[in-house]
This record gives C-alpha cells, sequence and structure tokens, in this order.
C-alpha cells in the first residue's frame, strides 16, 4: 500500500521533533566534555562508557527531586514559565530545511523539512520572542526578588538584541529577496555562500545569538554571583530541567540557522560534480538522493561546529558587566547594522545582486 505524502511529512515532522530533542539532550554531556578539554580535567566518565549515559543519570535525577513551590508563588504561572520556554524552543525547528528532497521510485518527493513557508524567518523570530515570556513568567510568579531580576533583565536583553539581529537579517534579505528559509538555502545551492556577501551581517548575527540564547558572556538573566540563580533561582526537579533543556535547544535552533542562512545551509563543495557523476553511473534517482542524505550530513556537521563554538566561547570568556551587554547591544551592534544595511543597498545598487 502506497503512504500518503501528507504521512510521510507527518514522519518528518516527529523525525525533526525526536532529533531536536537527542541533540539537546547530548548537548549537556557534550558542555561538560568540552568544558574539562578546555579546562585540561577529567570530563563524565562514571555513567555508562565514556560517560554517554550521564543524560539518562540526569534525567532520572531531575525527574525523583522533590517538587518544590515557594511560598507565596502564583503556582499555576510558576509551572507554565518553563513549559512555554520549553513549547517555543521546540516550535522554532520546525521551519528549518535539514536537507533538498528524497525522491522514491513512484514518483514521491519528499522534503526533509517539518514545515515550508514563505515567511520562515519571521516565523523563527515571532516564536524565539515568545520564549522570553516563559522566562519572564517563571520570575515573576516565583515571588523572589532576585528571580524578578533576572527576569527583568532577560526581557530587556532580548529586547535590545532583537533589534541588531533584525537589521543584520534586514540587510541578508536585500540580498536574498525572501524569507523563507529553504529558498535561501536554495540559492546559495548553486551560488557562493552568504557569508561571503554578508560578513559583517554574520558577525552582529552570531553575537545577538549568544545574547538571546542567554549563553556566556551574556548569561545576565542567571548571572549567580549577582543573582543567586537568577529567574530560575527558586526552580527545581523537571521545572528546572525545562529551562535547562529550552536553552540547549535554543543554541541548536541558532546553529542550524546561522547555518542555513550564511554557510549554504545542507549544500556542500563539490556537490555538483558528484551529481554528474553519480548521474552517469547510477541514474538520477539514485544519484539526487545521495546527494540529499550527504547534503543533510553536511548542515549537521556545521550545526555541530557551531555548537561546539557556542560551548568554546562559554569556558573561555567571562561574562559581561550588565551595563556593558547594554552599551554593547545598543551603541554598537544596533549602529553597525543600519550601517551595514546602507553598504548593502549601495552595493546592490551599483553592482546589481
Amino acid at each position: 500500500m502506497e503512504i500518503p505524502v501528507l504521512a510521510w511529512q507527518g514522519l518528518v515532522i516527529l523525525a525533526v521533533f525526536g532529533i531536536t530533542l537527542l541533540i539537546a539532550t547530548y548537548s549537556t554531556y557534550a558542555e561538560r566534555v568540552v568544558a574539562a578539554f578546555l579546562q585540561d580535567r577529567v570530563g563524565p566518565d562514571r555513567a555508562g562508557p565514556y560517560g554517554l549515559l550521564q543524560p539518562l543519570a540526569d534525567a532520572v535525577k531531575l525527574f525523583t527531586k522533590e517538587e518544590f513551590f515557594p511560598s507565596g508563588a502564583n503556582r499555576w504561572l510558576f509551572v507554565f514559565g518553563p513549559c512555554l520556554a520549553m513549547t517555543t524552543a521546540l516550535m522554532a525547528s520546525a521551519v528549518i530545511p535539514f536537507g533538498n528532497t528524497l525522491i522514491f521510485g513512484n514518483g514521491t518527493e519528499i522534503r526533509l523539512q517539518a514545515i515550508e513557508v514563505n515567511i520562515g524567518m519571521l516565523y523563527v523570530f515571532g516564536v524565539v520572542s515568545l520564549g522570553v515570556y516563559g522566562i519572564m513568567i517563571g520570575g515573576w510568579a516565583s515571588n523572589n526578588k532576585f528571580s524578578l531580576l533576572g527576569a527583568v533583565r532577560a526581557a530587556a536583553q532580548a529586547v535590545s538584541y532583537e533589534l541588531a539581529m533584525g537589521m543584520a537579517l534586514v540587510a541578508l534579505l536585500m540580498v536574498t529577496g525572501t524569507l523563507s528559509l529553504r529558498e535561501i538555502a536554495l540559492q546559495q545551492y548553486n551560488g557562493l555562500w552568504n557569508i561571503v556577501y554578508q560578513p559583517l551581517g554574520f558577525i552582529i548575527f552570531i553575537v545577538c545569538a549568544f545574547a538571546e540564547t542567554n549563553r556566556t558572556p551574556f548569561d545576565l538573566p542567571e548571572c549567580e554571583t549577582e543573582l543567586v540563580g537568577g529567574y530560575h533561582t527558586e526552580y527545581s526537579s523537571m521545572k528546572m530541567g525545562l529551562y535547562l533543556f529550552a536553552e540547549y535547544i535554543n543554541v541548536f535552533v541558532a546553529s542550524a540557522v546561522m547555518s542555513t542562512l550564511y554557510f549554504g545551509g545542507f549544500s556542500f563543495p563539490g556537490e555538483h560534480l558528484l551529481y554528474d557523476v553519480l548521474l552517469k553511473s547510477q541514474g538520477e534517482l539514485f544519484a539526487h538522493n545521495t546527494v540529499t542524505i550527504l547534503g543533510t550530513i553536511t548542515l549537521f556537521a556545521k550545526i555541530f561546529f557551531f555548537i561546539f563554538f557556542f560551548m568554546w566561547v562559554r569556558w573561555t570568556l567571562p561574562r559581561f558587566r550588565y551595563d556593558q551587554l547594554m552599551r554593547l547591544g545598543w551603541t554598537m551592534l544596533f549602529p553597525i547594522a543600519i550601517v551595514n544595511i546602507l553598504l548593502t543597498g549601495a552595493f546592490i545598487l551599483f553592482f546589481g545582486k
């Protein structure tokens, strides 16, 4: 019996959901390994061979810890905060194209993307912007001044750096002419990667990505030296786990978006030559599917590099002061992003796309 296209697409959606969770799970393990390597010490090595079962041990620990509700906390919002943070983080990966298409013998063509919309980047921005509400709600519902300060910091930081990130994206859209992540990836499939056209925009984007994911040196919302534990001070058990898990999912999504926007997505050097060779020897179907699978592997290699870069920076650079963080966003990145738009416009005007 032939499986309908919608059923195949449903399987792709489940696969994207599962892969996102799996990568976020083992990012916690990778964080420990990278930290141990950079600090010249032994990393996780007790739970399973090479410590590979450490994420499972963490899950057991979080599920079995005592459920704690602070006195005077709003119980419904206290639970809703981490749930919202986790939900918005998972939703963001839906529009990322993890490959081109797979073609089956009966002619069925399946996109390796959960959902294709022509406003993919607007969708990502909108969903990621909602994630800060999870932090705000959790911090406010905790009935703790340190938590509230962390939540307010998170909101101010998100607004400040979304502006510069949006301006960097505007310059890229002037070059590509589309908001669809799939179209942006396919445009780089037959030409130069966008990092060649937008090097300054990429630098702005990646700095803002650190701030949006609350990663060091921009982890001021959970600064333990000033705010005990920040917005999740009062959280324990799996509610705490959802906040931590959402951060790693956001790192994965940010890495996937940067790989797609600036580094060709699922394209790789020599793919046309490989396709021509396979086309002559094995036929069009085999050639197309092989290049698609290799493209997906290449995209994940790019994503893993950026995840490693996030971790490398965390264990290398010291945390900013809050005034330094805001000054960087408003007086440096935002004006530079506007200048980048003007330079991009001038380049298009005089030299064409």
